[in-house]
């Protein structure tokens, strides 16, 4: 043990770094190859240690890893997840992951051979069949429409008989069945088979387990008709009616007038008008009663044929001219359609038959009747040449308030005469007679507000509108009176507060959103007067006014660019008027784009080669820009400012003379033109505004007239109360 002690020699004490390079034998490898006892101890370590030991065990009693028992190793299952294996080999790579045993194999796919996903695509395919087979119907193929729903009865009954063997009988779909037949049925008669089609319904029809089938025999009912077989027809049509609740009124009603013409069709007249007089006993309609007058016709039965006839007058038309006949827009091509409609045969006999044929008859009370709601119609379709015959109009309500003197609607049809001559005073005392007779008379009421109003007895009128308010809450043309009358009284919140409750009632009226804005905008709100015109101009973007406002705000905020779109508009709407071209151009000159600016200069020269204003700006572009052709449009100025002196002069001349003979009181026909010349160069631009041709056409249509008051000015709102709201007196 001392061998391996070594001493420090004596005479090295003060060597600090003896002893580094010193080191024990033992760990000198390089002749372990020759030491025996190392290569012995080698040999039975571990695993090769001699068999005749016991082997090692843990404590809970079992082999520990790695020990031999029985001739095999306890797999090391410990180190699997890092990648070790007991097959790993020398000179296997380190592989974690599993990269080296390649792809995984893809996911087993669900079959689709099962009885039950089968059933569920072969429902699905009939279904298909049934929508391919409605399609082809309503494109016309009759033949592809049957021969599809015959393929789909096919692929029903398989799919029936499918499930019938692996489900009980509660799980069949019912309503797939019922809509495959009733197809199947309906393009049997679209093809005009009808003895497959009866064949079809009646297999629905015995099925009890169809709730509703029962009213398919008004199917069965229509194809018995079409064979000109009326008993059978009127029999199934007798067995739907019972079957069919009185829930179902329309139903009912349509089954009566089938079994009514199936009647008169076998010459069972008195039968037929069993059925017609049900049918205008429970709701009177003008089929029935026209075919009641018919069948009593047939019998000879005179008496009865007069009561029919007035049970057939007394039937609402169900029409409503207002909206019918009245055009509410500028569209030619609708204007025309209803103008053909105005006078279309049927019309003219109404016209020129009806009446006259009711007053040469001894009932002389119904013709007045007849012509007060003829006249009234023409006013409701604005056909005031017709309607507006004051004289016999007058006469006619004379008639009428003759002959019943307490009755609001003469009284008030004969104010409406009174007050389109002029004399608003004397109509109001008839509205007022009319009020004391029917307190709720609202058209009397309506009428007598307007007459307030041109009568300026402005807090009377407001009295009359804020009544008819109370009566009918939601009426919009009694809420733009109230909002037209706090106008002209000049209290423009209250104005306001009504129009907004009015566009809660007509939300898209653009008309009552510009007028919103037009407020906003003379109150010095612009934020809301931009969000309501901007509203207006898009329900109604042709309104000139409209798009002037949003253009020139466009222009004051700065955005000339987006200004360009409202002016392109207003040129496009007005052709002929340079103004809005030449405002396009200035647009694209304030934002800087000048060769823009220059080019839709030049298209405007084109279009008005005469207009000053537009040479000036290409005198002005050329010259900035340096560009040749700067020498020819100062000559083509000179020219026209020339010819524009010799115009002035002109216009000059004729107001003088027009001036002397309104001085010499002359009447002959020169002061008369002259006049005319004056009042027309009256409404030419002055000098620096842009020429307008003066011969230029509205393509919006000419405007009605509108009466003008003498106790104040007409202005803008009213026009518009006239013309969209209803200003027209309210004929009863």
């Amino acid at each position: 043990m001392m061998q391996n002690v070594h001493l420090a020699p004596e005479n090295n004490e003060d060597d600090l770094y003896s002893g580094y390079n010193d080191y024990n034998p033992m760990f000198d490898t390089e002749d372990l190859e020759n030491d025996v006892a190392f290569q012995q101890a080698a040999r039975t370590s571990h695993g090769r240690r001699p068999s005749s030991k016991a082997p090692l065990t843990s404590s809970m009693g079992r082999p520990m890893t790695g020990t031999i028992q029985d001739g095999v190793s306890r797999p090391m299952t410990a180190v699997q997840a890092a990648g070790y294996t007991k097959a790993a080999v020398r000179g296997s790579s380190f592989d974690p992951l599993g990269q080296a045993r390649g792809p995984a194999s893809p996911l087993e796919k669900k079959t689709s051979d099962s009885l039950e996903e089968k059933m569920r695509q072969l429902e699905k395919k009939v279904n298909e069949l049934v929508e391919e087979s409605c399609v082809a119907n309503s494109c016309g193929d009759l033949k592809l429409a049957l021969e599809k729903a015959k393929e789909a009865g096919r692929q029903e009954r398989e799919l029936l008989r499918q499930r019938e063997q692996i489900a009980p009988p509660e799980s069949i779909n019912l309503d797939l069945t019922y809509t495959v037949l009733l197809n199947l049925a309906s393009q049997y008669v679209a093809n005009e088979m009808y003895a497959e089609a009866l064949t079809t319904y009646q297999v629905i029809v015995k099925n009890k387990m169809f709730s509703n089938g029962g009213i398919l025999k008004v199917n069965m009912g229509n194809i018995y008709l079409k064979q000109r077989n009326y008993s059978k027809a009127i029999k199934f049509y007798r067995m739907a009616l019972d079957q069919i609740t009185s829930s179902h009124k329309q139903m009912r009603i349509k089954i009566m007038e089938n079994i009514g013409v199936a009647f008169i069709k076998t010459g069972q007249y008195v039968d037929a008008i069993s059925s017609f007089e049900e049918i205008m006993s429970i709701s009177p309609n003008l089929k029935a009663g026209f075919n009641l007058i018919l069948c009593y016709f047939a019998i000879g039965n005179g008496e009865q044929m007069k009561k029919a006839f007035k049970r057939l007058i007394e039937v609402p038309l169900e029409v409503d001219y207002e909206d019918k006949y009245i055009s509410l827009n500028d569209d030619l091509h609708t204007n025309l359609l209803i103008e053909a409609i105005k006078n279309d045969s049927l019309s003219q006999i109404e016209r020129d038959r009806c009446v006259d044929a009711v007053k040469a008859s001894h009932y002389v009370e119904l013709a007045n009747d007849l012509e007060i709601n003829k006249a009234t119609t023409y006013l409701r379709q604005q056909n005031f040449n017709q309607g507006n015959e004051l004289e016999q109009a007058t006469n006619y309500a004379d008639l009428a308030v003759n002959s019943d003197r307490y009755n609001p609607a003469a009284l008030t049809n004969k104010g409406n005469t009174i007050f389109a001559n002029g004399d608003c005073e004397k109509a109001a005392e008839f509205y007022k007679e009319a009020l004391r007779n029917d307190s709720l008379c609202t058209e009397a009421l309506y009428n007598l507000g307007l007459a307030y109003k041109k009568l300026n007895r402005i807090d009377e009128a407001l009295d009359c509108f804020l009544k008819l308010h109370a009566i009918l809450p939601n009426s919009a043309q009694v809420l733009y009176q109230l909002a037209n009358i706090y106008q002209i009284m000049e209290d423009p919140n209250q104005a306001i507060e009504w129009l907004l409750q009015l566009i809660s009632v007509v939300p898209t009226d653009p008309h009552v959103l510009s007028k919103l804005g037009n407020l906003y905008d003379t109150e010095g709100d612009k934020s809301q007067a931009f969000h309501y015109y901007c509203e207006s101009y898009r329900y109604f973007p042709s309104n000139i006014e409209v798009i002037e406002w949003l253009g020139a705000y466009y222009i004051d905020t700065q955005f000339c660019e987006k200004a360009i779109e409202y002016f392109e508009r207003a040129a496009l709407i007005l052709p002929t008027q340079v103004k809005w071209q030449l405002m396009v151009a200035s647009c694209y000159r304030r934002s800087g784009n000048y060769q823009k600016a220059l080019e839709k200069y030049k298209v405007i020269h084109r279009k008005f080669p005469e207009n000053v204003e537009c040479l000036r700006f290409l005198v002005r572009l050329c010259t900035d820009m340096g560009l040749k052709e700067v020498q020819e449009y100062i000559t083509k100025l000179k020219k026209a400012e020339k010819l524009k002196e010799l115009r002035e002069q002109r216009i000059k001349s004729g107001r003088e003379g027009s001036a002397r003979s309104r001085k010499e009181g002359s009447a002959d026909s020169g002061g008369t033109k002259g006049e005319r010349l004056s009042a027309k160069l009256k409404a030419l631009p002055g000098t620096s505004e842009p020429y307008e041709n003066a011969s230029y056409a509205d393509p919006l249509g000419p405007q009605p007239e509108r009466p003008k008051t003498a106790a104040r000015k007409r202005t803008e709102e009213d026009d518009f109360a006239d013309e969209e709201l209803g200003e027209d007196l309210l004929p009863e």
